[in-house]
């Protein structure tokens, strides 16, 4: 490490004029200058901090011969060490031969490219006369004159083509092909900067991050084109809305992003962000159709007293999915509550990779009921999270967090794993449990390797029930999930509709799938007994599953009134924590040993012998 005094004297003494400058990875003439000594600012005549920041093109003064010029960038470009020796000018137009040499650096913990230029002003008497004999055709032949000019003429061309070569490549560098807002790169090249002026000089500013809420939607129903049409729309309006000081870039797919100077007040930050929300409110049409597409917008400031500024965006994202969350189509200011709980987030994110490692999630069961024999019919297995500290966690502590970061089908392998192993168990204790259902999301019916995880599994097709959930849109099932449905049937599968009636699963699309058993979500079946007006409708869901020859649960049975009416309402299996809530392999086998298999009876007496169950679980 060289001391901070020594460089110092280099930035003083040092007669050769120095100059570092940061080039872009992808062309070695596209640099801007860091750092400079006081030799390089006497030499060329700018200040120091009208050099930094700026490109290489500072260098070039009026007289610099094209040729010159030409070779310095196409050595620049092929990223060559060279030197040159010319006539330039200083800031003020001065007149004076220099020797301009450059040289390679690259720094192995970053993998940055810098280049290193030093210039040394050589004799000056011979600077005049130079430009003289350059510009005055008398001193040769108007021949050899002709050939100059011509050769000139020929460099002028190729130094324009050069330099609207340059300009395009620093367009496509830092400009969003499709939108033309600022792209990633450029956001985070500008950022840096702006964070160096929030430190340096205490200039705050603000970062507003913006997603489409149904961006994935507008894609598949009215296709990719309409897709691309309505980001360039919303590239449009960010762009009226803010001024020539924001910048406004998109970050790709449907997010966006606004860094804006803070100013005096936080009020127009709140007023830009509602005009964003209230603008994306209205429908977005596409020859001739429309469509909805609402945005929601997370909102963070990079203030004077924050120990990390460069997390300023991770902030905004937070504040983001805290607007997502509570209902997409608002927006939301970052606030500390969020940042513990990114915290938070960031620390179960961790926890759960472990846990896969570890295997840590298990299956438990939740009986489901025949409604004639009061018989245990299948048992429905959901995931639980053995932790080493907290115990055993239920899906809604972990499931939202595993989602998002993709591990969803990874927990869903270690439990289904476990599956056939549980059925051994029961069975080589004599316990009776005819079927194990295990629930299915969309992303999971997509994936071909669902079927091949069953047939390698060793589960009997003719024990396991396949529910889909309501998070399958039946009315827009993809090719994969239709073979994959059909795949079941072939094997044996039982398939199953869980929470059928919430909105997602139409009788269009139990015609098409065609179900062995129909699951009627709990909001229809609690009120029975409370409101006997909701049963007319309760029926009618019943007589839709029973007309299409498909058998009938009833979700969230809860007392011995709720079994009676709903089985003799014609469902033809019972569910609810009437009959025990979800419980452990263990405690599921021990119960089964204990009543026999018989949760319920229909008898006169039913209550009593039911409610001492209901105690026992």
């Amino acid at each position: 490490m060289i001391p901070a005094q020594i460089f110092n004297q280099i930035n003083d003494k040092c007669t050769e004029g120095l100059a570092l400058a940061l080039a872009s990875n992808d062309d070695g003439a596209v640099m801007e200058f860091q750092w400079c000594n006081k030799a390089f600012t006497k030499i060329i005549g700018y200040e120091a901090a009208e050099v930094v920041g700026q490109r290489g093109t500072i260098l070039v003064g009026p007289d610099l011969e094209q040729g010159i010029h030409l070779y310095i960038i196409e050595k620049l470009m092929n990223w060559e060490n060279f030197s040159t020796k010319a006539l330039n000018n200083r800031k003020n137009g001065e007149v004076y031969w220099q020797r301009m040499s450059w040289v390679h650096l690259s720094d192995p913990d970053t993998g940055n490219r810098w280049w290193l230029c030093s210039i040394v002003e050589l004799e000056q008497g011979s600077a005049e006369p130079a430009k003289r004999a350059m510009k005055d055709p008398a001193i040769s032949d108007q021949e050899s004159y002709a050939r100059v000019v011509e050769k000139v003429h020929r460099l002028e061309k190729e130094n324009t083509r050069l330099h609207q070569l340059a300009k395009s490549v620093a367009k496509d560098a830092n400009e969003d092909a499709l939108t033309g807002l600022s792209n990633r790169r450029h956001f985070e090249v500008e950022l840096k900067t702006w964070i160096e002026n929030l430190k340096q000089h205490g200039t705050e500013f603000a970062v507003l991050y913006i997603d489409l809420d149904r961006f994935k939607f507008v894609n598949d129903t009215l296709g990719h084109d309409a897709g691309d049409q309505l980001l360039v729309s919303v590239a449009k309006m960010l762009r009226d809305l803010t001024d020539a000081s924001d910048l406004v870039a998109r970050l790709g797919g449907d997010e966006f992003v606004i860094l804006r100077p803070l100013g005096k007040s936080a009020l127009n930050l709140s007023n830009l962000a509602d005009e964003i929300v209230q603008r994306m409110q209205v429908p977005f049409t596409c020859d001739g159709k429309s469509t909805a597409c609402s945005a929601s917008v997370g909102v963070a400031i990079a203030n004077a007293n924050m120990k990390d500024p460069e997390q300023v965006v991770a902030d905004s994202d937070a504040a983001l999915y805290h607007a997502k969350s509570q209902g997409k189509g608002r927006w939301s200011f970052f606030t500390e509550e969020m940042h513990a709980n990114s915290i938070a987030t960031k620390q179960l994110a961790s926890d759960l990779l472990l846990a896969c490692e570890r295997r840590e999630f298990i299956p438990y069961f939740h009986p489901l009921i025949d409604a004639a024999t009061g018989r245990i019919a299948c048992a429905e297995m959901l995931v639980r999270w053995s932790t080493p500290n907290k115990g055993i966690l239920a899906p809604a502590e972990f499931l939202d967090t595993a989602a998002n970061m993709g591990i969803l089908k990874r927990i869903d392998e270690i439990v289904f794993a476990s599956l056939n192993g549980a059925l051994y168990h029961f069975d080589e204790t004599g316990v009776d449990l005819p079927r194990v259902a295990v629930n299915v999301s969309a992303a999971r019916l997509a994936d071909p390797t669902f079927i091949h995880d069953i047939k390698s599994s060793g589960i009997n097709p003719a024990r396991l029930t396949v529910e889909i959930l309501e998070s399958v849109y039946l009315d827009r099932m993809g090719d994969v999930v239709r073979w994959t449905i059909d795949e079941l049937d072939e094997l044996g599968v039982t398939v199953a509709i869980d929470d059928f009636g919430t909105g997602h699963a139409s009788v269009r699309g139990l015609l098409e799938i065609r179900p062995a058993i129909l699951k009627i979500d709990r909001q229809f079946i609690q009120p029975v007994v409370a409101d006997a007006s909701v049963r007319p409708l309760v029926a009618s869901i019943i007589g839709i599953g029973k007309s299409l020859g498909m058998r009938v649960v009833a979700e969230g049975v809860e007392s011995e009134e709720h079994a009676r009416i709903v089985s003799e309402m014609g469902c033809d299996y019972l569910q609810g924590f009437y009959f025990g809530k979800p419980m452990s392999e263990e405690d599921l086998r021990n119960k089964l040993i204990e009543t026999g298999g018989k949760f319920w009876s229909r008898g006169p007496c039913a209550g009593d012998r039911v409610r001492g169950v209901g105690r026992a679980v």
